[in-house]
């Protein structure tokens, strides 16, 4: 589904540079810099509107989070909301998920979260599934050294989908929930979506999957 365009999206973007960097590709390697501490640096690739880093950043002051979202009109709710919150923990990103290791030097993040990613469930489309191969390539690039990925979703497919995509590329599923509301997992904290379909009666799964060992 497209997007509506948000006007004066692109001005109140250019308008925040101290929450968006303008120019992203500056602080390859320096994020710690922009952040001015040395804490640990979670992304969520597809941000959305912001509510779950936003919660994230309230919960963990000791964490940085980095919210990329690349729908100009979505990414501006999620400004709105760091304006408000004023959070210092929190930086946001205006660009395409699939092109970290262009924003982030090998081993400058620590976590990275995927939650309620698009299905794209044709077969033709699977190259564009956040957990597809060349996704967890870059992943494993930007992490540190056995890095985790934390993934959310309502979507049954996808689950399955992902779950044999971290397999094949050799992860450790650390923890998998086939149904998490259900669960006796704490502090979840939910995204517009996992409220939304929650309230559906839909099932959420969730799982942690780590990265292997390399020579």
């Amino acid at each position: 589904m497209r997007l509506r365009k948000k006007p004066g999206a692109p001005a109140k973007i250019a308008q925040y540079p101290q929450y968006i960097a303008n120019m992203p590709e500056e602080w390859v390697g320096k994020w710690h810099e922009r952040f001015n501490n040395n804490h640990p640096i979670h992304i969520e690739v597809g941000t959305g509107k912001g509510r779950f880093i936003i919660e994230m950043a309230k919960l963990h002051p000791e964490i940085n989070y980095i919210g990329i979202e690349l729908q100009e009109s979505v990414i501006v709710a999620a400004l709105d909301k760091l304006i408000e919150e004023q959070l210092p923990n929190i930086q946001l990103l205006h660009v395409n998920g699939g092109s970290l290791t262009q924003y982030f030097a090998k081993g400058e993040v620590d976590q990275v979260y995927l939650n309620f990613s698009d299905p794209w469930p044709k077969k033709r489309h699977e190259k564009r599934r956040l957990t597809y191969r060349s996704f967890l390539e870059n992943y494993e690039e930007v992490l540190v050294p056995e890095g985790e990925i934390h993934f959310k979703t309502d979507n049954q497919g996808l689950f399955e989908y992902s779950l044999a995509s971290f397999s094949q590329y050799g992860m450790i599923l650390e923890q998998v929930w086939l149904n998490l509301h259900e669960s006796d997992f704490e502090g979840n904290v939910m995204t517009e979506y996992e409220e939304k379909f929650s309230n559906r009666g839909h099932r959420i799964y969730r799982v942690v999957a780590k990265f292997p060992k390399r020579n």
